[in-house]
């Protein structure tokens, strides 16, 4: 049957696959017939991951992407890849007369900084297939929505937003593609486990999404494989935003 959603035959990079997005990014990818490698680092976790997996020749791969030589170490066991979902991130609410130098160092260097560090080891190596493409997870946090105490993460996915543009722009006669997905609030364990959030205060959030509720998973993950597929072969350094209509208050 006819699909240019689909991504047989196509092997695809996922970070920060131990949970949330990055999980169910990788279910689903191999639901639509990608050879999945996950990577993240812990490695039960990501053990956890690759038992829902659909389908064979899958691999996992357990390091750490926020040193340069955690990057090299990953893309050492890595087949040349059709696509990658650069996912990995950490979340930090932190009122800005709070802010200290090695929290802005943890979040910048696991949002912002590793993902650059393995595109430039990736595009070195020899390791993104002509064509590829290569997806951000960033945040409307990053791109329109600013909230209080948010400033650090949103700074961070913010640069993220900015380096994807130049990276789509240098990269595109080389045939890769480089594009952002910018969730709103998403059911994750990054959400459940914020303790800066009463239940009235999720509440009153979540009043300010027109369709009235947060994001599930898959539906982030749905719109990274439109631009993991060849369906969006035209696509590149674009922002795409998924956020229930949050953008528009």
């Amino acid at each position: 049957m006819y699909n240019p959603f689909s991504l047989e035959g196509k092997t695809i990079l996922i970070t920060g696959a131990s949970s949330g997005i990055g999980r169910t990014t990788a279910i689903e990818c191999s639901k639509s017939g990608a050879s999945v490698v996950v990577t993240g680092r812990r490695e039960d976790a990501l053990i956890e991951t690759m038992a829902l997996l659909h389908g064979e020749g899958h691999k996992y791969v357990v390091c750490d992407l926020s040193s340069e030589r955690g990057c090299s170490e990953l893309v050492a066991e890595l087949p040349v890849l059709d696509g990658v979902v650069s996912n990995a991130g950490v979340g930090k609410m932190l009122p800005v007369q709070f802010y200290s130098e090695d929290v802005l160092d943890e979040v910048f260097r696991i949002n912002t900084f590793a993902p650059m560090i393995l595109m430039k080891t990736l595009v070195r190596k020899k390791m993104l297939s002509n064509p590829s493409s290569v997806v951000f997870t960033s945040s409307i946090s990053g791109y329109s929505n600013v909230a209080p105490a948010n400033g650090i993460y949103g700074s961070s996915k913010s640069a993220l937003t900015a380096y994807m543009k130049y990276a789509a722009l240098e990269l595109a006669g080389k045939g890769i593609r480089c594009n952002a997905v910018h969730p709103g609030r998403v059911n994750t364990a990054l959400i459940a486990n914020n303790r800066l959030l009463s239940d009235d205060d999720v509440s009153k959030d979540m009043a300010q999404y027109p369709l009235k509720r947060y994001g599930e998973p898959e539906e982030i993950a749905y719109a990274i494989i439109y631009l993991l597929s060849d369906a969006a072969s035209w696509v590149t350094g674009t922002n795409l935003v998924i956020d229930g209509g949050r953008s528009l208050k």
